[in-house]
């Protein structure tokens, strides 16, 4: 099975309208390759602007949301919030929302649930700390997380799984693509054996962690990376030679 190249770009926050309006420009201006799904994950304060702006070739991701439909929950959104600004995917379990600001497995699950069954594509996060890879608890640490996501998931094609070493991400060092081959192909088979066999050669798998255009063709050419979650380099001109990694 083929399985279409995803290529995320995580902004986190950063930018503003003029650096994104700019930045949008750029990539409506490009020359981007067809086979590739590119979704560009904006804080929310600026979804309806960049929804509004980007063109529509180009999928939008909130970076974050709630796991109730509405309430006294102040600060947060909810998928709802996020459809009615022509919003169709959602970024959960990011490295940051887990270490930063302590959210559990069980939350990420409970948030995946309810993203999913209000019609939102999931950008489903995981991956290990430095002291868990030296540890050699790496397959550990993954497979438990993936668990909580794959017990919440009903339609696995909305789905894109994003492996990212919390080591690899903003600190210049990439795992080496032999490293995320060798996660990536186990996550693969963990599917297959707890999920189906289906879904595990359907299921993208992505990997993100420090990608640049410099690493990215070698990471696009191992056999079950099938693309990336971009954060500081989502925000450069050579995004563009990121999505374009296979071309």
């Amino acid at each position: 099975m083929t399985r279409k190249f995803f290529v995320g770009g995580n902004w986190k926050m950063n930018g503003d309208k003029k650096s994104l309006g700019e930045l949008i420009q750029t990539m409506n201006g490009a020359k981007v390759d067809s086979n590739v799904d590119v979704v560009c994950g904006s804080p929310s304060i600026y979804l309806d602007f960049v929804r509004s702006k980007l063109d529509a070739k180009f999928g939008v991701a909130a970076q974050n949301c709630y796991k109730t439909a509405k309430g006294a929950f102040t600060g947060e959104i909810s998928p709802a919030m996020i459809k009615d600004c022509g919003v169709n995917w959602v970024i959960l379990g990011h490295s940051e929302r887990r270490h930063v600001f302590g959210e559990s497995d069980e939350l990420i699950g409970q948030k995946t649930a309810h993203a999913l069954e209000n019609g939102l594509g999931v950008i489903a996060c995981i991956g290990e700390k430095l002291d868990e890879r030296e540890g050699g608890i790496t397959e550990k640490v993954v497979f438990a997380q993936t668990k909580v996501i794959a017990d919440n998931v009903k339609d696995w094609s909305k789905v894109v799984l994003a492996y990212e070493p919390v080591w690899a991400i903003g600190t210049g060092k990439t795992a080496s693509p032999q490293q995320a081959q060798e996660v990536h192909e186990k996550l693969r088979a963990w599917l297959k054996t707890n999920v189906s066999e289906a879904v595990a050669n359907s299921v993208r798998i992505i990997y993100g962690g420090s990608v640049t255009g410099g690493t990215c063709k070698e990471l696009a050419a191992q056999k079950d990376v099938d693309g990336f979650l971009v954060g500081g380099a989502s925000l450069k001109p050579e995004f563009i030679d990121i999505i374009n990694a296979k071309a």
